[in-house]
Order: C-alpha cells, then sequence, then structure tokens
C-alpha cells in the first residue's frame, strides 16, 4: 500500500469515529471505490449494530444497517417478518421500471420461480460443465502475454464468467461481451461514469434504454426456444417452466438481470479479489503456492474477505425487535454482509486474510435462508479451476500499481487491476 493510500485510510478512520453516529450514511460508493468503509462498520458494530441512517438520496430515504454477524442471520433467515418485495437494493424502483425478480420475491412465487433455474447448478450439471470450465481457463491463461502489463479483470475474471454464462444461457457466442456490459449497466450508480454522463436523469434514461435493447435480445431467443423442444439452458427453462412461461417482458427481464448479474458480476469480482488479496499477503501466497491442496480453503476465504455484495435489502412486514431497536412495519433494513463477514465477535481475526482459517466456510456471502445464492458451489467451481490452472503455470502474478474499484455501494468489486507475468513455470 503506498503513502496515499495510508494518509487516505488514515483520515477515514479519524472521520468514521470522530463524526456524530447519526451522521453515518454507510450507503455512500465513494466509500467503497476509495476501500474506506472499514472503520464507518467497524464503529457501527461496537457502538450501534442496528442503526438508523437518513440517505440524502430520495428513492433511498431512511433505513437500518444491520452490522452484526448474528443479527444478519436472524433477518436473513426470517422471510416470514422481512420481505424481499420490492426490490434487494436500497432505492426504491421507480413506478415505471419496475422489474419483479425471484430472489426479490417471497414464497410461494419466489420458491417457484427460483426451483425452475435451479437444475442448471445442480451437481450433476456442475459435473458436466467443469471440464469446459477448464479448458476454458487454461486458454484463457496460456494466451496471457508474458512480462507485459494486463488487466487481470477484463483478459481473466471477466472472460471466464462470461464465457461460462453463455453457455448457461446458450448465448450467442461472438456477443457474449453484451452479457458483460448489460451486467454493469444493470448495477451502476448513475454517477459512477459508464453511461457517459454523471447526471443522474440522463444517465437512468440510457440504462434504460439499455435495458431495454437487452430484453429485446433475449426475447428473440425466447422465442426460438420456446417454440422447440425443452433443452438444457436457461432461457429454455424460463420458456418452458410452469411459473415462468407466462411472464411479462419486464419480469422476464427482471429475472435475466437477476441471472446475469448474480452469475457474472460476484464471480469475477471475486477472482480478481483473490489476485489482489494475495499480493497483499505474500505469506499466505507462499502457503498456498506450497501446499495447491488447500485451494478449495483459500476460496472461501476470499469469497469472505472480498464480500462481492456488500448488502441485501429486506423490508418490514411487521414491528420487530432486534438489537434493541424496533424496526417499524413498512421500514427497509440493510444486511451489511461486508460488515457482517467482518464481525470481530463471531469471526477470528476478521480483517485478516488467512486461507487456513478454521470453519472457513462461515461466511455471509451468499446468504442464507431461502434466498441463499443459487448459484454458490458454481461459484465455488470457477475460482478453484481458476487457481488451480494458475498454479500449473505462473510461479508469480505481480500487482503493479492500485486497483480501480467499483463505485457502488451494493456491487463491492474491481473495474481494473493492473498485472504482469513475468515468467511462466
Amino acid at each position: 500500500m503506498d503513502d496515499a493510500s495510508i494518509d487516505v485510510k488514515r483520515a477515514a478512520r479519524e472521520a468514521a469515529y470522530s463524526m456524530p453516529l447519526e451522521d453515518i450514511n454507510p450507503v455512500d460508493p465513494q466509500m467503497f471505490r476509495d476501500d474506506t468503509w472499514h472503520p464507518y462498520f467497524e464503529r457501527l458494530r461496537k457502538e450501534d449494530p442496528v442503526h438508523w441512517a437518513k440517505s440524502e438520496e430520495e428513492d433511498v430515504g431512511g433505513y437500518w444497517s444491520v452490522t452484526r454477524y448474528n443479527d444478519i442471520m436472524a433477518i436473513d433467515t426470517n422471510h416470514q417478518v422481512f420481505s424481499s418485495i420490492p426490490t434487494i437494493v436500497l432505492p426504491d424502483p421507480a413506478e415505471d421500471f419496475t422489474l419483479p425478480m425471484f430472489i426479490a420475491m417471497d414464497p410461494p412465487k419466489h420458491d417457484q420461480q427460483r426451483k425452475t433455474v435451479s437444475p442448471i447448478v445442480a451437481p450433476p450439471n456442475l459435473a458436466l460443465m467443469e471440464p469446459v470450465i477448464r479448458e476454458r481457463a487454461a486458454k484463457i491463461l496460456d494466451d496471457l502475454p508474458i512480462g507485459e502489463e494486463i488487466d487481470w479483470v477484463d483478459k481473466v475474471s471477466i472472460e471466464l464468467t462470461t464465457m461460462t454464462l453463455a453457455t448457461l444461457f446458450d448465448f450467442p457466442w461472438e456477443d457474449r461481451r453484451k452479457l458483460t456490459r448489460w451486467s454493469d449497466v444493470a448495477t451502476a450508480a448513475p454517477e459512477s461514469g459508464i453511461f457517459g454522463t454523471t447526471d443522474p436523469e440522463e444517465a437512468e434514461q440510457k440504462r434504460r434504454v439499455e435495458l431495454f435493447e437487452c430484453v429485446d435480445y433475449f426475447m428473440n431467443l425466447w422465442n426460438e426456444r420456446v417454440n422447440a423442444p425443452p433443452r438444457p439452458d436457461l432461457i429454455s427453462m424460463l420458456a418452458h417452466g410452469e411459473s415462468t412461461k407466462d411472464m411479462d417482458r419486464m419480469e422476464y427481464l427482471g429475472n435475466l438481470i437477476l441471472l446475469i448479474v448474480g452469475g457474472n458480476d460476484t464471480t469475477r469480482n471475486t477472482i480478481s479479489g483473490s489476485i489482489y488479496a494475495l499480493s497483499q499477503n505474500p505469506d499466505q501466497e507462499r502457503i498456498l503456492r506450497a501446499n495447491p491442496d488447500i485451494i478449495p480453503s483459500m476460496v472461501s476465504e476470499t469469497i469472505r474477505w472480498q464480500t462481492p455484495l456488500a448488502y441485501m435489502r429486506r423490508t418490514a412486514l411487521e414491528d420487530f425487535e432486534i438489537g434493541g431497536k424496533t424496526i417499524k412495519q413498512g421500514e427497509k433494513i440493510a444486511m451489511w454482509y461486508v460488515s457482517g463477514n467482518r464481525d470481530e465477535t463471531v469471526i477470528d481475526r476478521p480483517n485478516d486474510y488467512w486461507i487456513e482459517r478454521p470453519r472457513v466456510r462461515q461466511h455471509l456471502s451468499f446468504g442464507f435462508g431461502i434466498h441463499r445464492c443459487v448459484g454458490n458451489r458454481l461459484a465455488e467451481l470457477q475460482l478453484k479451476i481458476i487457481w488451480e490452472e494458475i498454479l500449473k503455470r505462473f510461479p508469480r502474478i505481480e500487482v503493479v500499481g492500485p486497483p480501480k474499484r467499483v463505485y457502488s455501494s451494493f456491487v463491492h468489486g474491481y473495474e481494473h487491476l493492473p498485472v504482469v507475468i513475468p515468467t511462466r513455470n
């Protein structure tokens, strides 16, 4: 870490502990781009673990921040009181642009739609996908230049996960990077710059245009698959599924965005996070290279350490007391997974990247309860494979500059990560 980064983080810690507690607003995306979020959540866990915040954003307004592991678990596993409707992010959906998706539904509809697509990530299908993923990972790595600076995010993380996602959809191969773009468009903050403007209204209009292009593209694929015998790809599953075959255009788009973001964004950010984490912890990299059998443990630790989705929202269906506070019916709750995964009262050495951690799968990154990530095993599989193939080829991967992080308080990830591979095995 360079001196400038150290100064920024020192200033953030001073600010986090000097400002009035009620002024802490964790949903600020700049904290995540600057990687200065840690002390704010540390203070909330210690002093106000169920914290009422008021955002200046009109579509966010007031909300509860829940920051301790056990409180998050209690809410995440209680869908009878804490609903996923109308959305899993803090901004409320616009009345004229609401995207229903099964992660933002409650039973029974949630269960029916989730069951429609879950066979694609069941163990028998993962066993079929593993050699395909391995072959692609090997080719991606073999094509990387030696001794030249590259962007690991673009060349490896995005490429591998987008290939996998294209296979799940049976999506036209030559257009697969459209999936990457639509994933970014769906989750980006209006001020992030990816829309070519930082004006929120103009950015939102551009987002809608691109998402309508997404659903139009997928409608063509739907029409092909609905008129053909059922096949084991996500579009065919949706087109023929009893609970999904009559979806309207916006619900189809909502479920597409869920599957695209869930199948691409989170895994790619954990792949990038593994490279960055090991570069910052060379002792852990030495342990890994000396014993590749602990790759699965390293994968789970990276998923905890990175926490690729920082939070999930719920909405209270009735008054509920937790942490000495009463959450009122209709109020929003942000379950900060990124904070629960650093909870000192539950996780030993929570700020350390510790790849031999006991109970290494004890993390919140996949959620719990009925909404636990349906593709968690596929995510772990891709990470395991890419690292098995990396260790066969590269004795070193050098991070040669600071990462550029995503401007978002929801997606916790990387836009760019400059690396050099100095040599091959």
